[in-house]
């Protein structure tokens, strides 16, 4: 495919309002690949990393260099050599959904793929959200969380969500206005969530 068929659908999401379902439904529906944590297996594979060493920072707000953070997986080798800003995996990240975005279509949620697709013109963004009782009701019923820690748990994922997104970005995580489109989870469902979806992504793809 050449990239003005590709179609790339970027999805952010509050942590517990189903995104990574939707996603994955949304993928399936319109016949799409799906990408959310292999693409930390795509981006370790190019820099010869174990993805393992990528879960520990997906996401997360800048704080610390990779070395010092990884010191243990990097002993033996030198800093100098091997060093690896928190900047430059952000950008190995990059390059892989930009490759991803020009050979072929798929689905994309989180990893500030929006904004890192900002210039590529068949980039559709969505986010969604849902109330904090039915993200908590969907978290303890998938994590062994008691339902009166799961409120805290939900919010400080958010934090680092957004941290994570601000930093890299020049938008805000999670304001309508930095998306195409905007969705309450809850108020459709699953189901009609990823109808609506698809239905905006096939006039989208007419003026593309």
């Amino acid at each position: 495919m050449d990239n003005e068929k590709t179609v790339v659908v970027s999805i952010g999401r509050q942590f517990g309002c189903g995104g990574r379902v939707v996603g994955q439904r949304l993928a399936e529906e319109l016949g799409y690949d799906y990408y959310d944590k292999q693409l930390l297996v795509l981006a370790a594979k190019e820099i010869g990393f174990e993805p393992e060493v990528f879960e520990e920072i997906d996401e997360q707000p800048k704080s610390r260099n990779f070395f010092q953070s990884f010191g243990e997986f990097m002993s033996g080798l030198n800093p100098a050599d091997n060093y690896m800003s928190d900047d430059r995996l952000f950008k190995v990240q990059s390059d892989v959904i930009r490759q991803l975005a020009v050979t072929r279509n798929c689905v994309i949620v989180g990893r500030c793929s929006d904004y890192i697709l900002r210039d590529y013109p068949n980039c559709i963004s969505v986010f969604l959200h849902a109330p904090i009782q039915d993200r908590i009701k969907r978290v303890c019923a998938r994590m062994p969380i008691e339902q009166s820690k799961a409120e805290a748990f939900i919010e400080r994922n958010d934090r680092r969500r957004a941290s994570y997104y601000n930093y890299y970005s020049n938008k805000e995580w999670g304001v309508a206005s930095t998306y195409d489109m905007s969705l309450d989870v809850s108020r459709l469902g699953v189901e009609e969530t990823v109808a609506a979806i698809i239905d905006f992504v096939n006039r989208m793809k007419k003026r593309m």
